[in-house]
């Protein structure tokens, strides 16, 4: 290919003000969400891609970044004066497997407890696979990733900059994720409650009449009365009560069984050649790529 299309671009336009990376050096990502977001995404052989955008992502490279339900987008700054395009595109879950994936929530006091409390626990992953909604793409073509700079590898060190920073995002957020998937935090917590009003028979008492010729003193008194519960209360404010003798035995018992281990994803014993390029022809070339790649097949599990 001619280095023509590419002989006017050089270093990256500096940023005043861009969303920059956390974390200055070594790996990118802190909780076990987007720590888990960067592995599936390597485990399609886009790490040595992915790092293309690692120096975008913390010298700011990236102006804005948008998550909606199904759809990333983001604006991020290069070489030329106007920034690129970027958009990352995740199919979102339909409205009849939300319904289920709410009812599995609302129906385990563990899970409910903890999202109503603002805590996204790691063992949700379980749940939204026994669900059949896996929480993260299967299949790197589950991705539509789009970057209107010049560049045909994808990812592009735009896109990947965005993948950096849509991690960091979960880090701050994860309940960013199933934004991304269809349901922001506060519809998924307003149906949360409902159901678990519905199964325990409870409801936010509305707020009373003001009586005739009542003050504004009045009116004050009544609203402080009826404020719903905050924090701890609310999160517990649907759990049914349970006597204090009836579980003094179970006191250190999980309310839901402990997975034997962390999820782990499936991959094949020849991830790592994946990712990396062919080795140089002084030492074997593609062909010696090919007969590691049956080796480690031969001597991988199963």
């Amino acid at each position: 290919m001619s280095t023509d299309r590419f002989a006017d671009y050089g270093r990256p336009r500096r940023v005043d003000g861009g969303l920059r990376a956390r974390s200055a050096r070594g790996a990118i990502g802190r909780s076990w969400w987007s720590r888990r977001f960067l592995e599936v995404l390597e485990s399609f052989a886009l790490g040595t891609r992915l790092t293309r955008g690692r120096s975008y992502a913390r010298a700011g490279q990236v102006l804005r970044l948008d998550i909606a339900p199904g759809r990333v987008t983001a604006q991020v700054q290069g070489s030329r004066p106007r920034p690129y395009e970027v958009s990352i595109a995740l199919a979102t879950f339909p409205a009849a497997l939300w319904t289920r994936i709410e009812d599995e929530l609302a129906g385990q006091a563990f899970f409910s407890a903890r999202l109503l409390a603002g805590d996204l626990p790691d063992e949700l992953e379980e749940l939204f696979v026994a669900a059949g909604a896996p929480l993260f793409p299967a299949a790197v073509d589950e991705l539509t990733q789009r970057c209107n700079c010049p560049d045909f590898a994808v990812p592009c060190k735009h896109l990947a900059a965005t993948f950096y920073l849509l991690a960091e995002a979960f880090d701050a957020d994860p309940f960013e994720l199933l934004h991304w998937r269809g349901r922001s935090r506060a519809d998924l917590l307003d149906r949360l409650r409902a159901r678990r009003a519905e199964a325990t028979g409870t409801a936010v008492s509305p707020a009373p009449a003001a009586a005739p010729g009542s003050t504004s003193d009045d009116d004050s008194s009544s609203a402080v009365d009826v404020l719903p519960p905050v924090g701890a209360a609310r999160a517990l404010a649907g759990l049914a009560t349970t006597p204090l003798a009836e579980a003094v035995d179970r006191f250190w018992a999980s309310p839901v069984p402990l997975p034997d281990r962390p999820p782990r994803l499936a991959t094949g014993p020849d991830l790592l050649l994946r990712q990396l390029g062919p080795p140089a022809p002084a030492i074997g070339g593609p062909g010696l790529l090919e007969r590691l790649r049956r080796a480690y097949r031969a001597f991988g599990p199963g």
